[in-house]
């Protein structure tokens, strides 16, 4: 593929299930590349023969991208051009291919993306939540004590939160959630995002995990949690001993008062204020 500057590394998204949400200039990317990476070659070769495109796969994934990376960063350093996918959706969310991209960059070797279908966006924007921010978990760590630590991260989060879960543990995941203390969180659990059997279900943290205790869903699903309601009431007193607290774990002041502001409900100009002090 010619281009500007020799050696281009393009992260391409694909379709998450309908295959009419692909680009039309996806399809001239991934044409005009000197080969396209994907997780799973046999999966990736059917959207490639629906869009005729002859454009050779090499497998890169988790198991081989250590001994991968140095081979491709060559070819790119050449001249030569490769196209990244995932298996459905844009790649690096919750998939491999973030050390490619570090390498290429640190090589000096423009990436560049082609956007299209995100499960996590799709979630987003048919929620019917709040979207002004949102905080990306992808998969929960499955047991221990990270896994306590990122429930109860979720839980103290003033604004939404994006989870994607195995079916079989969606409700085991809100039914911890519950427990943790967000069961009466607003909640949306997005399933087969533009397949044939799409849903969206909403309702609260506890009343989605006791249906999906007794019906476990298929296929992939997103989960989106509001995020709490600040706490009312917060005394000056008790934003400056949080501020001191913050301060002291090496936060910076931007931090210190972006915290007092989403935990504590603290008014913009007291938090700056507390946390410069």
């Amino acid at each position: 593929m010619t281009s500007q500057v020799p050696g281009t590394l393009f992260v391409v998204s694909t379709p998450i299930g309908n295959m009419g949400d692909f680009s039309f200039r996806a399809v001239e990317v991934l044409k005009a590349a000197g080969a396209v990476l994907a997780e799973d070659t046999r999966h990736s070769r059917h959207l490639l023969e629906r869009y005729e495109i002859s454009t050779p796969l090499v497998p890169y994934h988790e198991h081989n991208e250590a001994k991968s990376i140095p081979r491709l960063i060559a070819r790119l350093q050449a001249g030569e051009v490769l196209a990244l996918i995932s298996d459905a959706g844009t790649p690096l969310l919750s998939d491999p291919g973030a050390r490619l991209v570090r390498a290429a960059v640190e090589a000096g070797i423009v990436v560049s993306p082609v956007p299209g279908a995100s499960a996590l966006l799709a979630a987003l924007v048919a929620s019917g939540l709040d979207l002004d921010r949102f905080t990306f978990f992808g998969f929960l760590p499955r047991k221990g004590v990270e896994r306590r630590l990122a429930l109860a991260e979720v839980v103290d989060l003033r604004h939404a939160a994006v989870l994607y879960e195995a079916p079989s543990r969606v409700g085991d995941t809100l039914a911890e959630l519950a427990q943790a203390g967000g069961g009466e969180r607003e909640t949306v659990v997005a399933r087969e995002l533009t397949k044939q059997y799409e849903e969206v279900r909403r309702g609260t943290v506890a009343t989605l995990a006791a249906y999906y205790l007794g019906a476990p869903p298929r296929g992939e699903v997103v989960i989106v949690i509001a995020g709490g309601a600040a706490p009312a009431g917060a005394t000056e007193d008790e934003l400056r001993s949080r501020a001191a607290e913050l301060r002291e774990q090496g936060h910076s002041p931007r931090d210190v008062a972006a915290a007092l502001t989403s935990e504590m409900g603290a008014s913009r100009n007291l938090a700056y204020r507390l946390a410069h002090e």
